[in-house]
């Protein structure tokens, strides 16, 4: 006979849905009363969907209990019949560091999911309750969230499900009563120094008195009405990001002009998953939102936003969410009869000498220039631009500072260091992929032809 919680979580499961039956799921298992009770419940439903479920115990070697609570855990595994793996982390304390228990659930979630890779499971269970959605949203409510914060804690995000998320803290402990299974209790729960443990023992319980009992339930209702917005306009920002994304080695690249034809928040949603997409992770503070706002506002002054190990700048036309900083170009002598690699960068110059054709028009691409071999020497290079740097180009009205040249060109910001430049004899004959020199043109006298093409790689 399935027990009272048990029906109710399969309920949500199918609803949601978060499996479809059949999955190895990893239940993370701290030992405490929610994730003692959510392993519990999904043995009681592993015959009905067909699951395979292991346990995975994280070791912190933070607490003086942390030996107790992973003996626990392989005691209840073995009373359970579940195969049980404890996973021992440590938890980063040097910069760049973000707090310790920020640091120690990035530990958590790394082995989680190392774990889960070895034992070939599809979906990692933990063990977040509607009071803990209820905390989450508050928490971020207070520290100025935006719609994305206050949607509050995913049901399921990636291999991650929370089935317990529609189930009160209450009804945990009854069920573990009435099973007569026992937990441990994590002292540092209790440390009200924790923003968290601080609206867990004093505001929650206050806002109930004054609210009534189901305040817990109205903010995860609030919860639910934002994730449905931004699942929306997630739906929406993936499909934008598809549409106009440029991806390269310097990140993802996007016309600046398409962006500030979109409303605000859709503009700001496609740069943020950029940056998801390039490994970041998705800011919930409106500080984050109101900082890209201002950087896709007409007019404003370009400036560059940080969103954790990424940052997003403007420049010009383009938009580009990718590393803060990025490797110049390294010069080197190019092979004036095959292809020189330029790693750093992600392009490379391919260089032929060729007799000139009857025919010969000039190349109307870019990224191919063509001069007249006998008029430079044997020996070319190609570099970035340093600081004084002049160019005269093909068809201009002479000599220019190089550095107004590239502005006027449009080339962003972030790609002038990069740009490869080739020279000859000390002058920049070509700017690769935007701009002829007036060097070595290919005239009626022309005998031989050094055709040289950018490409990626």
């Amino acid at each position: 006979m399935s027990s009272a919680l048990s029906t109710r979580v399969l309920a949500d499961i199918r609803r949601l849905p978060l499996l479809e039956g059949g999955e190895r799921v990893l239940v993370a298992v701290s030992g405490g009363a929610d994730s003692v009770a959510m392993l519990d419940v999904l043995c009681e439903l592993a015959p009905a969907l067909r699951l395979a479920v292991e346990c995975v115990h994280v070791h912190h070697g933070l607490r003086a209990e942390a030996d107790r609570d992973a003996l626990f855990v392989e005691h209840l595994c073995r009373t359970l019949a579940v195969p049980c793996h404890v996973e021992r982390v440590s938890v980063r304390r040097e910069p760049p560091w973000n707090g310790l228990e920020a640091e120690a659930r990035r530990a958590r979630y790394r082995a989680f999911t190392a774990r889960a890779d070895r034992v070939s499971a599809t979906r990692i269970a933990t063990g977040h309750t509607a009071d803990d959605q209820a905390e989450t949203v508050l928490m971020r409510l207070l520290q100025g969230a935006g719609p994305r914060g206050l949607a509050g804690i995913a049901p399921a995000r990636g291999p991650f499900i929370r089935p317990l998320l529609g189930v009160r803290r209450a009804e945990i402990l009854d069920h573990l009563a009435s099973r007569g299974l026992a937990w441990v209790e994590d002292a540092t729960n209790e440390d009200t120094r924790f923003l968290r443990n601080r609206l867990r023992h004093s505001i929650m319980p206050g806002l109930a008195q004054t609210f009534g009992p189901r305040v817990v339930e109205s903010l995860g209702r609030a919860a639910a009405l934002c994730r449905e917005a931004v699942d929306d306009l997630d739906r929406r920002a993936q499909a934008e990001l598809s549409r106009l994304a440029r991806r390269g080695i310097d990140g993802i690249v996007l016309p600046a002009a398409e962006l500030a034809r979109m409303p605000g928040d859709l503009a700001a949603e496609v740069l943020f998953r950029a940056a998801v997409e390039l490994g970041g992770s998705h800011p919930h503070r409106a500080t984050a939102h109101r900082a890209v706002h201002r950087l896709l506002r007409p007019g404003s002054a370009p400036r560059a936003v940080r969103t954790g190990a990424l940052g997003i700048e403007r420049s010009g036309a383009w938009v580009r969410v990718g590393p803060p900083s990025l490797a110049p170009l390294v010069p080197r002598a190019i092979d004036v009869s095959g292809t020189t690699i330029l790693p750093e960068v992600g392009l490379k110059l391919t260089a032929r000498v060729v007799a000139r054709p009857p025919d010969f028009s000039p190349p109307r691409d870019p990224r191919r220039a063509a001069f007249d071999a006998d008029r430079l020497p044997s020996k070319l290079e190609v570099r970035a631009r340093r600081a004084g740097d002049r160019f005269t180009p093909f068809g201009g009205t002479g000599e220019r500072r190089l550095k107004s040249f590239l502005i006027d060109a449009r080339v962003p910001r972030w790609a002038r260091p990069r740009l490869p430049l080739l020279e000859a004899d000390g002058e920049i004959i070509w700017l690769a992929g935007v701009r002829r020199g007036h060097a070595a043109p290919v005239g009626p006298g022309t005998q031989r032809i050094l055709e040289v093409t950018l490409d990626g790689l």
